[in-house]
C-alpha cells in the first residue's frame, strides 16, 4: 500500500517519525528539520480526513522517564508547524483513552517511546556477560511485541516516516508493523524519498562519482568506505579520521585524535584504494590549534608533522583545494560528515569549502546526497541547503542502507 492510495478519511493513523530534534539548555529547537521533513506526510493525512496520532522517540533516556527529554518541549513547535492544536499524551503506553476520542483532523503526540525499555527492546541493568542475560533477552521481546500491540491498538493504519531510525529493530519502528496487514501499512512521503534518494546513490550512479567522509572516526564508518571502494571514482577522507591515516603513515600528528588500533586498517585501505583504481584523497595539511576551542592559537601545518601539545581541528587550505577538485566535474555525490570542528567558526572552513564545492557541482548538474547529522547542520550553517540535491535525515540508516544492509523500518511494510 502507499501513501497516495490509501483512503484515510474516517481512519485513526499512527505514524513514526523522527523528532529527535535538538534543543537548547532552554529546551528550544535549534535545527526543525525533522519536522519539517515530515510535514508532507503528516499534512496529507489530515488534509484527507483521517486523525493523527504521533509517535518518536528523544535523545537516549535508556528505559527512564528523562526530563530533558520529554516531546512534551516541542508540542507547540509541531502545532505550529502543521497549523492544528496538538494533543499530548502523558504516557505512550498508556494512550488508549486518548487515541480513541480523536476525531477527523485532530492530533495527539505521543510521550516518548524511549521512556520504555520495550521499545528498543533490550534488557535492562544487567550485563551481556551474565548467565542470565539470554533468557533477560528473550522476556523483553515477548514484552516488545506486547507494547508494538498497544501502540498498534490505537489506529487502524500505519506509517513509518521515521528514516532516521529505519536501521533499528524497535517496537515503533518494525515489531508495530506485524500488527496491520499489508493494506493497512505503508511508507510515509520522507520514507519514500529517502530509499529513492539511496537508490539514486547506489543504482543510478553517474560518473564521476566522489563521495566524501569525514568524522572523527574510521571505525564507525569502514563498512560503508568499503562498499563505496566498488562504487566510486573519487573517495575523499577528512575530519578527525585524517590523523588516523597521517599516523599509520608515519607521521607526527601531536595531541590530534587518532584510533591507535585502527592504523593497520587505515593502511588497509590505502591499499584497497590502490588496488580498485579510486583516486583516495586525504589532507595534506591541517588548521592545528594548541585547545579545543574557537579562541585557540592556531596554525597551518602539514598533516603529517603537527607539533606536540596541538591538534589537527581542520582541513588547511592546500587540503581545501585538493577536495574541491576531487568534487568538480563530478555527477554524483554522496557527503557524510564534516571536515573539522565546524561547530567553531574558525574551524569551519574546510566544511564550508566542501559545501560550496558540492553546491557549484549541483548547479552543474550533479546529483548530491547529503546525509547524516553533521553533515545537514553544516549545509544548514552555510545556508547551502537549497543548492544540493537531497538532505537525508538518517544517519545511521542512510550509513547503513548505503552499506547494502537491509532497513528492519523498510522490510517490515515491503517484506
Amino acid at each position: 500500500m502507499t501513501i497516495n492510495d490509501y483512503k484515510f478519511a474516517g481512519k485513526k493513523a499512527i505514524v513514526r517519525v523522527d523528532f529527535n530534534v535538538p534543543l537548547n539548555e532552554n529546551g528550544q529547537i535549534t535545527d526543525d528539520t525533522r519536522i519539517r521533513g515530515a510535514l508532507p506526510t503528516l499534512k496529507h493525512i489530515l488534509e484527507e480526513g483521517g486523525a493523527l496520532i504521533i509517535m518518536s522517540h528523544m535523545g537516549k533516556p535508556k528505559g527512564k522517564v528523562v526530563a530533558k527529554y520529554s516531546l512534551k518541549q516541542i508540542v507547540d513547535a509541531v502545532s505550529a508547524a502543521l497549523g492544528a492544536p496538538v494533543q499530548f499524551a502523558e504516557d505512550c503506553a498508556k494512550a488508549a483513552e486518548q487515541a480513541a476520542a480523536l476525531k477527523a483532523g485532530e492530533v495527539l503526540l505521543l510521550e516518548n517511546l524511549r521512556y520504555y525499555p520495550e521499545e528498543e527492546g533490550k534488557p535492562v541493568g544487567i550485563d551481556k556477560e551474565d548467565p542470565a542475560y539470554e533468557e533477560a533477552k528473550k522476556a523483553m521481546k515477548a514484552s516488545q511485541k506486547e507494547f508494538a500491540k498497544t501502540l498498534a491498538s490505537y489506529a487502524d493504519c500505519y506509517v513509518n516516516d521515521a528514516f532516521g531510525t529505519a536501521h533499528r529493530k524497535h517496537a515503533s519502528t518494525a515489531v508495530i508493523a506485524d500488527y496491520f496487514d499489508a493494506d493497512n501499512k505503508m511508507l510515509g512521503y520522507l520514507m519514500e524519498k529517502e530509499v529513492q534518494a539511496v537508490d539514486n546513490i547506489l543504482s543510478n550512479i553517474k560518473r564521476p562519482f566522489t563521495a566524501i567522509m569525514g568524522g572523527s572516526k574510521v571505525s564507525t564508518k569502514i563498512g560503508i568506505i568499503e562498499n563505496l571502494m566498488d562504487k566510486v571514482d573519487n573517495l575523499i577522507l577528512c575530519g578527525g579520521m585524517t590523523y588516523t591515516f597521517a599516523k599509520a603513515n608515519g607521521g607526527e600528528i601531536g595531541n590530534s585524535i587518532c584510533e591507535n588500533d585502527k592504523l593497520e586498517l587505515a593502511l588497509d585501505i590505502i591499499a584497497q584504494a590502490k588496488a580498485k583504481g579510486v583516486n583516495l584523497v586525504l589532507a595534506t595539511d591541517c588548521v592545528a590549534a594548541d585547545d579545543f576551542s574557537n579562541d585557540a592559537n592556531t596554525q597551518i601545518c602539514p598533516s603529517n608533522a603537527i607539533p606536540e601539545g596541538w591538534e589537527g581541528v581542520d582541513a588547511g587550505p592546500e587540503s581545501r583545494k585538493a577536495f574541491a577538485a576531487a568534487i568538480e566535474g563530478a555527477k554524483t555525490i554522496l557527503w557524510n560528515g564534516p571536515a573539522g570542528v565546524f561547530e567553531f567558526d574558525n574551524f569551519a572552513a574546510g566544511s564550508k569549502a566542501i559545501a560550496e564545492a558540492i553546491a557549484k557541482a549541483t548547479d552543474e548538474g550533479a546529483y548530491s546526497l547529503i546525509g547524516g547529522g553533521d553533515s545537514v547542520a553544516c549545509v544548514n550553517k552555510f545556508g547551502m541547503a537549497d543548492r544540493v540535491s537531497y538532505i537525508s535525515t538518517g544517519g545511521g540508516a542512510l550509513l547503513e542502507a548505503i552499506e547494502g544492509k537491509v532497513l528492519p523500518g523498510v522490510a517490515a511494510i515491503k517484506g
